[in-house]
């Protein structure tokens, strides 16, 4: 079904659309946060994820690593920038000391650079993977 040029309503297949994720994961040896986000999270999701990106960085030091991985968001809605920006704040907070994130593509373009921009600024060296292997490689992962 076509659709006008100036409708931004976002069309997804139901057999096609990933499912909502969003997962952290933390490594102390490595002291490296992993995240990764998937599908059109919704805020019950991105409220699960605060929750679990807070209780992964009390086990980190300060100077930590995070690779986060947007790769697969397929979008989000407006009410997901507060939770988004809390946890850059924590990130920042928790003394992150590099960034290094796999962005989704630019037609899927949920904001993270400006989020990052306002959020994160001259807290943490942040660096933009073209994948996830790059991104992995980045920080020294098998």
């Amino acid at each position: 079904m076509a659709r006008e040029a100036d409708d931004k309503t976002p069309r997804r297949s139901p057999i096609l659309a990933t499912r909502p994720v969003v997962e952290a994961v933390f490594d102390v040896a490595r002291n490296l946060l992993r995240t990764r986000y998937a599908g059109h999270p919704t805020t019950p999701d991105l409220e699960l994820g605060v929750a679990k990106i807070r209780a992964a960085l009390v086990q980190l030091k300060p100077g930590f690593t995070i690779l986060a991985d947007w790769s697969k968001v397929e979008g989000m809605e407006l009410d997901s920038v507060p939770y988004i920006a809390e946890i850059m704040e924590m990130a920042r907070t928790h003394r992150a000391a590099l960034i290094v994130r796999v962005l989704p593509e630019s037609s899927k373009d949920i904001g993270i650079n400006i989020l990052s921009a306002t959020r994160l600024r001259g807290s943490a060296r942040i660096v933009t993977a073209d994948n996830l292997e790059e991104a992995e490689r980045l920080i020294g992962l098998p």
